[in-house]
């Protein structure tokens, strides 16, 4: 069964942010866009890249009304030494999530339960708490924060427009659709 208009499941976790730790739950999120990105573990090798590149394009997130959620297995402790250790981590300005439990992990089906860590899973989710996309892939692949900020756009866009529908590679200002009986077989 798919995850898509799913409802976020309820949790409880400490992130760390802004040099504090901060207890956030599926609460917190509603009546905004959140973007939750589980990755392995900290002090590894792929995820400082993908969390530096969120980091560097947080701010547009921002201005869409996102917040970014970084989650992995580790403690909130790790979180911060990580943070305070690394020049690519000491750039990240959005919650670092703790999930010891696998509360988080479980819920969005990434746990590799035999290993105890996440798979690199992307999710979106819109201000009712339903899951719009999600992305799940191998751990040795890494992600792109423009393409995820491009998907994040068009979900805002189709959310608000209503019969609408957004073309392969649309990006913002773009024509779109709105499907009909007029264009089967037109495109």
């Amino acid at each position: 069964m798919s995850l898509i208009n799913t409802q976020l499941k309820p949790f409880k976790a400490t992130a760390f942010v802004d040099g504090n730790f901060v207890d956030i739950s599926d609460a917190d999120l509603k009546g905004k866009w959140s973007v939750f990105v589980f990755y392995p573990a900290d002090f590894t090798f792929v995820c400082p890249t993908e969390l530096e590149d969120l980091a560097d394009h947080y701010e547009e997130f921002k201005k869409l009304g996102v917040e970014v959620y970084g989650v992995s297995t580790d403690t909130h402790f790790a979180h911060k030494a990580w943070h305070d250790t690394s020049p690519a981590i000491g750039k990240v300005k959005y919650p670092l999530v703790g999930d010891p439990t696998h509360v988080l992990s479980n819920n969005f089906e990434v746990l590799i339960a035999e290993e105890g860590i996440a798979l690199r899973g992307t999710f979106l989710v819109n201000p009712e708490g339903e899951i719009k996309l999600y992305e799940i892939h191998d751990n040795g692949i890494g992600r792109d924060a423009s393409e995820l900020l491009r998907k994040v756009k068009a979900a805002q866009y189709v959310a608000s427009h209503p019969g609408e529908v957004c073309p392969a590679k649309w990006k913002e200002g773009e024509k779109t659709l709105a499907p009909s009986l007029d264009l089967v077989g037109k495109i």
